[in-house]
């Protein structure tokens, strides 16, 4: 009886050990491709939103304005960055998008960004959109998986070297 139990033990172990290590992988190739496959990567801080309406009255997008902190991929030409992504309110109406990025006034933000005619949007839904946070013990800039963002952009700029 004991030796089964020390063999389900460490059969659960092991499972842990790999589910975790699958995941680490599986997230490693997702900031691969969106560092590889987006046209600007920055960090900032969002300092406004607009919602409109389209031409035609049919849809309703918002701009958000994000004052750029660092450029850690693309042009950095300017120290804000606009982004146009569906949703909003207008006038007491409202449109929501499900797997889509919603900006908040005063977020701190890290975004992997895509070129569109006009304007950037995020690249790849909420997948391309990383929440700033501050550590309340330490201080430190993490995300909300706890992730430190300056080991982040250290291996978003390691994968941009390759």
């Amino acid at each position: 009886m004991i030796k089964i139990s020390r063999f389900l033990f460490y059969a659960s172990l092991f499972i842990c050990m790999i589910s975790s290590f699958s995941l680490s992988q599986q997230s490693d190739v997702k900031l691969k491709r969106l560092t590889t496959d987006a046209d600007l990567i920055v960090t900032g801080k969002v300092s406004g939103n607009k919602s409109n309406w389209n031409n035609d009255k049919t849809r309703i997008y918002t701009i958000a304005t994000l004052d750029v902190d660092e450029y850690l991929k693309g042009n950095s030409s300017g120290s804000t960055v606009a982004i146009t992504y569906p949703g909003g309110e207008v006038n007491g109406i409202g449109e929501l998008y499900t797997h889509m990025p919603k900006f908040e006034n005063n977020e701190d933000v890290l975004v992997f960004l895509k070129k569109d005619d006009k304007s950037y949007k995020v690249f790849d839904g909420e997948e391309g959109k990383i929440k700033i946070i501050r550590d309340e013990k330490t201080g430190e800039k993490i995300t909300s998986s706890n992730v430190r963002i300056e080991d982040l952009k250290t291996q978003i700029k390691k994968y941009l070297t390759k």
